[in-house]
């Protein structure tokens, strides 16, 4: 039962820089305040703005979308 016009194989390199983005964020948690993953992503530890944690977002989502476009 396949959808009209919709495959996996039609997903756009955005789709998947977002899910891909969405995956580390939630796995390493990235860019978030005071977090304690111990991966190596966050800096000093401060409590972050929420304009600052979403700068952290974007800049991982556009990590995400070029390695996607070097593949």
């Amino acid at each position: 039962m396949e959808m009209p016009g919709f495959s996996l194989g039609n997903r756009r390199n955005e789709d998947i820089a977002l899910d891909l983005m969405k995956f580390i964020a939630m796995t390493t948690s990235y860019g978030k305040p005071g977090s304690t993953a111990g991966v190596g992503f966050q800096g000093g530890g401060g409590a972050l703005k929420p304009e600052e944690y979403a700068d952290h977002l974007l800049e991982l989502y556009g990590k995400c979308l070029k390695a996607l476009e070097g593949k």
